[in-house]
């Protein structure tokens, strides 16, 4: 293998740093992007593994700094803007252009590479022939780690939103980019904002949500667009799955060629991610790529390989293996789906179901998008269904058997007694022995109801609504996309709640949820009759114990009428060109148990960085960079009180000092509540 980094020029006078992975020979080679600010020579250079195998397998292996990150010039004012995908055109182009080139180039990736893959297999760039997203998703509003059902998430603040703030503010590499690497140091300090800000400052859908979102686009187009074959890879313990089904379902509708593997996994690769059963995942990529880039023999077994999960596993947040069977998919839906309705017990007309909503309820099932503990499996739910509303229904044979495959949808009527709520709802399977285990779950601000779910063909429903004090509303919640084998002698239960922290934050100030019992129904999509699939190539299976160095702690503080979720992680890593590099990452996320309107989350992410003295004329000695980006957002019933510091130095020395800081309301909630006051 040769490697080596180039500079593309954009046509607004940016460089952007490409790392080039060559097989030996002249070729031509189909080329294979990913595309990432995460720096592929210090904090992400472990990435090289992969690109080795794909070298291996006669492709060559492009790398990019997205600009204004890594070594690349330039500002990026926000994930998945305009200019990136003309930068990704740029560069798609180049790739397809040079002289070991085939002219044929594909896209791969997890999370964010993935979700650009997407992107711009809608952008219509004639050299990209395919493309493989692994855990990304297909619409940034409602699947992604910023809102749920029009509720802000309030854990992942202390993760990826912040530690991106101080990623960003990392130099480019001096050995890389050469004599002026301070002074495009100072400019990326200063002229980055934090994209969280943009974030948490838009807490309705619209032109910042749909830009970069396949299934609704600024224009109201949708997955139309699609222009090449694509792969995805999703996982049920991920957060990044809303689209597994949908978007098969719109590739099988424009003719279009897909393939799927959903397994039982976390944010990580399948090969090596908990829970197992692992699965070599590269080598289905290769296998696609070398169909659509390279003419390779096409796939003769059905394009979906889907691992539907089965009872037997204890619940906890490390758990190495997911008891389940895989089957085969060839299209969406498959035949054999039909619904089953799910109505509660009748019971007294008249009689209702209240619950004072508490706002630590939902600890239990914690953060649904990480790839490594802290960011755990769900626990035992049975803590959390003891402070919810529960509803159950025995699995008795041989009617109520089957495989739960889709989006289950709770269908409710609830009233409030203040003019705000929201409702989490759970779908757990409960074992003879009481052990409560999460299926899948949804969640909905009430003033959002109406909106969600959005129809098959991608249209928005109606628009945000005002909550009315003591008024019945009927609201449907669509649940987290997932497998489940419904076992006779079980139980499904749906357990409703005012919150789900600290995934979500909780609602404004005390209130009272009420739920018309005779009107609570339950839909779950059950399949039968899909083929069992052929082997799978088995993955190298997880390695070393996540536990190590890593804090999880809920903390219930009786004095204080707190309870806390206390987090941290990171360490030292080599990176490449003799980079040595340490982070760390930890954060406090809380809330009264008195009045669930009072919460926060406070965290601090940071990275540092030493190189080694390279190159004339570049620096002399031995350079460390520091960044160490701070958060605080506190709320009330009224708004979200934002502050964010950065820190930066060099050696030690002081380099530059940020703050910012903002106010957001949460009520008057919406364009609906603005014409209503």
């Amino acid at each position: 293998m040769r490697d080596r980094l180039v500079f593309v020029a954009t046509d607004d006078g940016e460089r952007l740093a490409v790392g080039l992975y060559l097989p030996d020979g002249d070729g031509p080679f189909a080329v294979l992007l990913e595309a990432l600010p995460y720096r592929q020579h210090d904090v992400t250079a472990s990435y090289r593994s992969t690109y080795e195998r794909y070298v291996a397998d006669g492709f060559a292996v492009a790398r990019l700094d997205l600009r204004g990150t890594g070594s690349s010039s330039g500002i990026l004012h926000d994930e998945y803007s305009d200019v990136e995908r003309d930068d990704l055109r740029t560069v798609i182009e180049w790739l397809a252009g040079q002289p070991w080139s085939s002219g044929r180039v594909g896209m791969f990736g997890t999370s964010y590479s993935g979700f650009n893959a997407l992107h711009m297999a809608a952008d219509g760039v004639p050299a990209l022939g395919a493309v493989v997203a692994i855990y990304a998703t297909d619409d940034r509003y409602t699947d992604d780690v910023h809102y749920a059902g029009g509720v802000l998430r309030a854990i992942d603040l202390i993760d990826y939103p912040l530690y991106m703030v101080a990623m960003n503010a990392l130099p480019p590499v001096p050995g890389v980019f050469g004599p002026g690497w301070r002074d495009e140091w100072l400019r990326r300090v200063n002229d980055t904002p934090p994209w969280l800000l943009e974030w948490i400052t838009h807490p309705l859908d619209g032109p910042t949500w749909r830009r970069g979102s396949i299934r609704l686009g600024p224009g109201g187009e949708g997955y139309e667009r699609m222009t090449c074959p694509t792969m995805l890879v999703a996982g049920w313990a991920d957060g990044y799955r809303n689209n597994t089904f949908r978007v098969i379902e719109q590739y099988g509708r424009h003719g279009l060629p897909w393939r799927l593997l959903a397994g039982p996994w976390v944010h990580k690769s399948p090969s090596t991610g908990l829970p197992g059963p692992h699965v070599d995942d590269d080598a289905l990529i290769v296998e696609f790529f070398d169909e659509h880039l390279r003419g390779g023999a096409p796939r003769t077994s059905a394009p979906g390989r889907v691992y539907v999960r089965a009872p037997g596993a204890t619940p906890q947040p490390d758990l190495a293996h997911q008891p389940g069977t895989w089957r085969d998919l060839s299209g969406w839906p498959p035949p054999g789906l039909r619904w089953r309705r799910l109505q509660a017990a009748p019971r007294e007309p008249g009689l209702f179901d209240r619950l004072v909503v508490r706002g630590d309820v939902g600890w239990s099932a914690w953060n649904s998008c990480g790839g490594a503990m802290p960011w755990g499996q769900p626990l035992d739910q049975q803590a959390d269904n003891g402070r919810s509303l529960c509803y159950d229904w025995p699995i008795v044979g041989p009617d109520g058997v089957g495989e739960l495959i889709g989006q289950p949808v709770a269908h409710l009527s609830v009233q409030v007694d203040r003019p705000y709520g929201h409702i989490s709802v759970k779908l757990c399977d409960v074992a003879p022995d009481g052990t409560s285990a999460l299926i899948t779950r949804g969640m909905l601000d009430l003033s959002h109801r109406g909106v969600w779910p959005v129809d098959p063909d991608g249209a928005v429903g109606a628009d945000v609504q005002p909550v009315v004090p003591g008024e019945w509303m009927d609201v449907a919640i669509e649940l987290e996309s997932t497998t489940w084998t419904l076992v006779s002698g079980h139980r499904l239960r749906l357990a409703v709640a005012g919150s789900d922290w600290p995934n979500c934050w909780p609602p404004p100030g005390p209130l009272t949820l009420t739920v018309n019992p005779a009107l609570v129904l339950l839909e779950v999509p059950v399949v039968t009759g899909l083929a069992l699939s052929a082997p799978l190539p088995p993955g190298d299976g997880h390695s070393g114990d996540d536990r190590d160095g890593v804090t999880w702690r809920i903390e219930h503080d009786v004095m204080a009428d707190e309870t806390r979720a206390i987090t941290r992680y990171g360490g030292p890593y080599d990176g490449a060109r003799g980079a040595k590099v340490v982070d760390d990452y930890r954060g406090e996320a809380g809330v009264s148990t008195i009045d669930p309107g009072d919460a926060w989350v406070r965290g601090t992410s940071s990275y540092e960085i030493t190189w080694p003295g390279e190159g004339v004329g570049v620096f002399a000695g031995v350079v460390t960079c520091r960044t160490e980006a701070t958060l605080e957002v506190r709320s009330d019933a009224h708004a979200f009180d934002v502050r964010l510091e950065l820190e930066v130095s060099e050696n030690g020395e002081h380099v530059a000092r940020r703050v910012w800081s903002t106010s957001v309301a949460r009520l008057p909630h919406g364009r609906a509540w603005q014409a209503a006051e």
